[in-house]
């Protein structure tokens, strides 16, 4: 299943089918009261539907699990879908009642570690490796998984105002098959990118501000999880670079938070309203010109990693550069008009 067609289907097949789930998930949400209830740390003023992730992940793993079987190695992708499946579960748990850090860390824990055998390549230098052989074969999948675990929570922190992490989920998908494509990669990677687009999109349409739901931990966590092994993988086979830049503006906006609480002497693990695209919306941004700055950087982002086909890592000043002017943008006041 290649070739244009192919990717067409599988981008508004997946808007359509998630547009279709997500709407149905919003009227069971509202029948069953299951509300997120505004306190200190929320960005939204009146009772929410949360739990829209089921939408985006019952459109996107059935999707990955058709591209799968049609793929050159039908199994590889076997353990980022029971990944997924059981970090949907766990996450449902932790949205409806609540769960200590402790059994959600050890199940993303689980999880990354089932996920890094889906990882192209073997220990041979440069054979498959994330680090392009920098580092030994252990040490190298070692780095990954942490970085993994990283990229799963850091995309749930990141979901925190309405459109940003749909519109985030869509950059990078889109982004990856793009760059995927331009680069000869296996197609598959490009059709599970263009899936993700797909269904993050169709979501999307009900979460712009002012969002009829939100997404919840149970969309959040499992697709950091699913889009992490596909920026693994893209790093994996040569394309670290645009592996970095294409999700730029999560890494730094969570991580330099992260630092920050750190150095603060912080609980880093409470929730919090002390990322970069929080503290816009506190200052006079509304949630949607937050996102459109985003999708504007992520647009700007995709095309140096289109030029790093070519250019290599010289391209990484400039994104870095204009990672830094948003998150600079954004700390700073909205000036009240006159």
């Amino acid at each position: 299943m290649t070739g244009p067609l192919a990717l067409a289907f599988a981008l508004g097949g997946g808007f359509a089918l998630s547009w279709l789930l997500t709407g149905r998930v919003l009227a069971y949400l509202r029948r069953k009261a299951i509300l997120d209830h505004p306190n200190d740390r929320s960005s939204h003023s009146i009772p929410t539907p949360r739990g829209g992730g089921w939408g985006v992940m019952l459109t996107l793993l059935p999707a990955w699990a058709l591209i799968a079987a049609t793929a050159d190695d039908p199994l590889r992708a076997l353990p980022i879908l029971v990944g997924a499946v059981a970090l949907m579960a766990v996450s449902w748990m932790d949205d409806r009642r609540g769960l200590g850090p402790a059994p959600r860390f050890l199940a993303q824990i689980a999880a990354v570690v089932a996920g890094l055998t889906a990882l192209p390549g073997g220990p041979l230098p440069g054979d498959g490796l994330v680090f392009q052989g920098l580092l030994p074969f252990w040490a190298d999948r070692l780095v990954a998984a942490v970085g993994w675990l990283w990229f799963v929570n850091l995309f749930n922190f990141m979901d925190g105002i309405d459109g940003l992490a749909g519109g985030e989920a869509a950059s990078i998908g889109a982004g990856l098959a793009l760059v995927a494509t331009l680069a000869g990669l296996d197609p598959a990677l490009a059709l599970y990118g263009l899936a993700a687009a797909g269904a993050a999109l169709g979501f999307l349409m009900w979460n712009w501000h002012p969002a009829k739901l939100f997404m919840g931990d149970v969309g959040s966590v499992p697709l950091g999880f699913t889009l992490g092994w596909l920026l693994l993988a893209l790093a994996a086979s040569g394309l670290w670079v645009a592996a970095l830049l294409i999700p730029a503006y999560f890494l730094a906006d969570a991580t330099f938070t992260l630092l920050r609480r750190l150095v603060e002497g912080k609980k880093v693990w409470q929730a919090h309203r002390e990322h970069f695209y929080q503290k816009a919306t506190q200052r006079g941004r509304s949630h949607a010109q937050v996102v459109r700055l985003v999708l504007a950087l992520n647009a700007a982002l995709l095309l140096l990693a289109v030029a790093s086909l070519a250019l290599g890592w010289v391209v990484l000043p400039a994104g870095a550069a204009a990672v830094v002017l948003l998150l600079a943008l954004l700390a700073r006041p909205v000036r009240a008009a006159a």
